[in-house]
């Protein structure tokens, strides 16, 4: 167990051995819980919010439906997707 103090403006410096395992360098956060033992510290990764829409939609754009479509023309389609309109209005009501 690694003994920590509470130094000026409430900073606290980890041991290397805990950083070296947790693979942490300066810089990287750290999210600080309240739990029954005490504080949980846990390293989180903070992201760009342009990067990670970017991930997202390109992750988004490789999945690939394996049921073959079946050819249906405007009508069909329109009718399609009233019927699921409707039966997701039935399930919330």
């Amino acid at each position: 167990m690694a003994l920590l103090k509470l130094r000026r403006f409430s900073q606290v410096t980890l041991p290397a051995d805990l950083r070296k395992k947790l693979h942490l360098s300066e810089g990287d956060y750290l999210e600080a819980e309240v739990v029954d033992q005490g504080i949980l510290l846990k390293p989180v990764t903070v992201m760009e919010r342009e990067k990670a829409w970017k991930q997202i939609f390109e992750a988004v754009g490789s999945v690939q439906d394996k049921k073959p479509r079946r050819k249906q023309n405007p009508k069909q389609q329109e009718e399609e997707i009233a019927e699921m309109v409707k039966a997701f209005r039935k399930r919330r009501a």
